[in-house]
Order: C-alpha cells, then structure tokens, then sequence
C-alpha cells in the first residue's frame, strides 16, 4: 500500500458527501473513485472533489489496482453483498450501518473479515460523536454508570427522501438501520450485553411495505436499561435524542451537543481532534489501516447489535 490511502467511495448521495467533506480534513488520504446510481450526478459530485475516476458500477472501482480501501454509502440492501465485494478483492472497507440487514449475512461478513485480515468497519458513528465520546469517557473512568437510557429517533418520511430531502431509490427501515444506532450505542456504553429485547411496532405503510413507528425495551446483563422509540411519522423535531440517566447525572445528547439534565450545555470541542463524528469515524478507519489493528467499530465488535435486530425481528413477524 502506497503511504497515501488511496479509497474509493461508493453512494454519491447526502452520506457519501458528508464522507467526502470529512476526509477532505485528513492527511494522507486521496479518493480516487467515484461511484454512483446516475453517472451525470456522480460526475458533478466528482467534479466538486477533484476525483478522476467515476462509475456507476462498484466492480470498475474494485479493479483499480490502486484502491486500497472502499467507504460504502449505498442502500441497506446494498451493504453485505458489497462488503464482501470489497473484501473478496483485497480492500479495505468501511460500510455505513447497518452492517446488513439480515443476521446471516452478517455473520458471513464478520467471517470474510477474519478470513482476509483486512480492517474491515461499519458506521456506527454514535461511538464517535464527541458527545457520546464525553460520556463513554466518564463511564470508563467510573465517574457514571447508565441506569436507562431514553431514545428517540424521529423523522418524516412518508415517502423515499434522503437525509437532503431528495427522492430516495430504496426504502429506509426503522429496524434495521436507525435501532440499530441505538442497540450498539446501548451495549457500548453500558459496558454489558444486551439480555432482553422487545419491540412493538405500529401499522405497515401501504405503499412503503414497512412499519412507521416502533418501541424498542433492551436491558443488559449488567441491569441497566433502554427505552427506544421511532418513527417515520413525526412531523418535526426531527432527529435522535438520547437521555443519559445515571448513579451521577443525567445527560441529554443532540447529535454533537451535550447537555445536563438542567439543560446546561457541557463542552465536549476538546474530546477529539473535530466535532465532525463522521469525520472521527473515518479517522478511526484510515488509522486502524495504517496501524494495522482493529478499528473501533469493526464488523466483529458490532456483531451482536445484529442478533439483537434479528431477535427483534422474529417478534414482530405476523
């Protein structure tokens, strides 16, 4: 591998952008490849960015022998498949969450990885947030321990719109992707395995196939607890919201602010080199590959929040 990673990214849509923007901030890393579902789109992104090669077919990217690494932003449906795509031709690889949306194809990922010996991270960017981070650092140095935590996850989207509000190709899942922030976050932070899950959930949309609202009961071993509720239906605020409830304080998490449960806001600039959790996340993965260790986050360490989705998912079958 050359000293510059050279990565190609595939998805040229409002994450694949985010991905851009944050790597723009890192030494040493070039992007070379651009992948995209409409190559006149992609090309204009690609122009924004400087990148030479563009195409609207993963396999163009994964033949280029200088590829080192690859950050997926494509479909949920998309994320196994493609990962082991990437792992089977020798790449490095970064896939946003979910890892999968089934337990049998994430456990062939975790097995590929282990296989191939190649960094191999899913993007659970909540271990990354600085404010999440602040927290996480308290509780390893046992100045707070989660007694519950409350979550909301709340959008509106009625119909396929991405983050940016343009028309999506694909269908988003409340389960398998946004609990699945919350599941991992949970089990992170508590330190513990997640024992008890239950779920509920509310009507199938008509036109979209999947439900719209949904509550999520998770405890671990260690008898902390978590209440998760979503939904697609939410005409704004719109976002995810987590309550910290602990042995010594609460703390309320929006995104990349912190606050008290007095609603007085904690400084969290100086908990990482930016307050960009995407950006800290692909840090994460360039540094794991050129230290050659397991980055936070990887396929193996989030493995579990997958069983637990899968678990959830066997409940809420008709």
């Amino acid at each position: 591998m050359s000293q510059t990673i050279k990565v190609a990214l595939a998805g040229a849509g409002a994450f694949g952008i985010k991905h851009l923007d944050g790597i723009q901030k890192i030494d040493g890393i070039e992007v070379v490849s651009l992948i995209g579902r409409e190559l006149d789109k992609t090309q204009e992104v690609a122009k924004q960015y400087g990148i030479a090669h563009v195409t609207t077919d993963l396999q163009d990217s994964l033949a280029l022998p200088e590829v080192d690494a690859v950050i997926l932003c494509t479909p949920t449906q998309m994320h196994a498949s493609q990962t082991i795509a990437c792992l089977n031709a020798g790449k490095h690889v970064q896939v946003e969450i979910p890892l999968a949306d089934s337990w049998k194809d994430a456990n062939e990922v975790v097995r590929l990885a282990k296989a191939t010996g190649k960094v191999a991270m899913c993007g659970h960017t909540r271990r990354f947030n600085p404010s999440h981070q602040w927290v996480h650092h308290k509780i390893k140095a046992k100045e707070f321990n989660i007694q519950q935590m409350d979550v909301q996850t709340y959008f509106f989207r009625r119909s396929n719109m991405n983050a940016l509000g343009q028309a999506r190709s694909w269908t988003d899942h409340l389960l398998w992707h946004h609990a699945a922030h919350t599941v991992d976050l949970f089990a992170y932070q508590a330190g513990s395995t997640i024992v008890k899950a239950n779920a509920v959930q509310g009507p199938i949309h008509p036109a979209l196939g999947i439900a719209m609202d949904m509550s999520i009961q998770l405890q671990a071993a260690n008898g902390a607890i978590c209440t998760l509720s979503l939904s697609f239906n939410n005409d704004g605020p719109l976002g995810t919201y987590f309550r910290y409830i602990g042995d010594s304080g609460t703390y309320l998490a929006r995104y990349d602010d912190l606050f008290t449960g007095k609603e007085e806001q904690i400084d969290v600039s100086k908990v990482a080199v930016s307050m960009n959790g995407i950006e800290l996340q692909d840090r994460e993965f360039f540094a794991a590959i050129q230290e050659g260790r397991e980055p936070n986050a990887s396929v193996a360490q989030v493995l579990p929040c997958y069983k637990v989705l899968h678990d959830l998912e066997q409940q809420l079958r008709p």
